[in-house]
């Protein structure tokens, strides 16, 4: 099958109310290269240039660019461009999988019990984190889902629908720092505290999940164009199966990720996949200005006209 293919654009701004003498920021902004996704071109822009520039991967396989700059500067841009190639992931049926108390006890420790390495590397994912925690209250909310005897993804299914019909998207609801206690509490939000309050309920059950960053192709409203800058980033949950492997869920949503859900990262919360993250010296207050784009390779000319066409040309070859 052919692959769809779509342009990201992603650009940050910060404007600081005084110079900043020295900055160093780690950027996770490459998409991943998985068996049903692949980044067929990258790059980053900036403004300053950056005097040293350096590509690793993480604990958990994200590229992150590490970025320094030393001269002083009162604003710092970034952009971020990207093309992707996605094929429709593995559709994992709920009787693929074991029910979900074979799946919690894969996982727990026994001592003597050797891990394979899927199964060690999934223990990662079940303990509390900067913004996962696991409390009983989480746990009982999640328990009219998950009852003996049924598949895990039957279950986790239901809770995603659960927390899409009981919480309301409320962008001013929460902050980035809003703790998931209080999420649950006002049963309100943005993906990410979605995301935070599935995870916390599905490991509060000793169940391992991960959160993951990415972006997602969204439609305008009826009669409306695609707006350039108009997108955000957004993240879902992923949940190990044993025997399966990681399957993903968007409780945002209430749907399983397919064919317009573009990956970026994955780890414990948010803070393993912040998109930026640093440390200066100088700069005051400061609060970033953020446009994302996400465009099918159809629309591309149609919604960069050349007066806005991006700076930096990554349309691959081929057809």
């Amino acid at each position: 099958m052919k692959p769809l293919r779509y342009h990201i654009r992603h650009d940050t701004r910060y404007s600081y109310d005084q110079p900043v003498g020295e900055s160093h920021q780690l950027l996770r902004l490459a998409p991943r290269n998985l068996p049903w996704q692949k980044c067929v071109a990258h790059r980053i822009e900036t403004d300053p240039e950056p005097v040293r520039r350096q590509r690793f991967f993480d604990s958990f396989g994200n590229a992150v660019d590490a970025l320094h700059f030393e001269a002083d500067h009162d604003f710092l841009a970034v952009r971020s461009e990207s093309w992707v190639e996605l094929y429709a992931p593995p559709f994992a049926a709920a009787s693929e999988c074991c029910n979900w108390e074979a799946a919690r006890d894969a996982l727990r420790y026994t001592a003597g019990k050797p891990l394979t390495r899927d199964l060690l590397e999934a223990s990662a994912f079940l303990f509390e984190s900067t913004n996962a925690r696991l409390k009983r209250d989480f746990a009982d909310y999640a328990a009219v889902c998950f009852v003996p005897g049924r598949p895990l993804l039957s279950a986790v299914d239901a809770l995603m629908v659960k927390i899409f019909e009981e919480f309301t998207f409320d962008p001013e609801a929460t902050e980035v720092s809003t703790p998931v206690a209080e999420v649950f509490a006002n049963r309100r939000g943005v993906c990410q505290d979605f995301a935070h309050f599935m995870i916390s309920c599905l490991r509060s059950l000793g169940i391992a999940a991960r959160y993951v960053s990415g972006y997602l192709l969204t439609r305008p409203p009826a009669g409306k164009k695609r707006l350039i800058g108009a997108d955000a980033t957004h993240a879902w949950v992923s949940v190990f199966c044993p025997g399966l492997g990681w399957v993903d869920f968007d409780p945002t949503n209430a749907i399983r990720p397919q064919l317009e859900h573009i990956v970026v990262g994955w780890g414990r919360d948010f803070s393993d996949v912040s998109p930026m993250r640093g440390v200066l010296l100088g700069g005051g207050g400061h609060e970033p200005d953020i446009a994302v784009t996400v465009v099918p390779e159809d629309e591309f000319t149609e919604l960069y006209t050349d007066a806005d066409m991006p700076t930096l040309e990554l349309r691959p070859t081929g057809s």
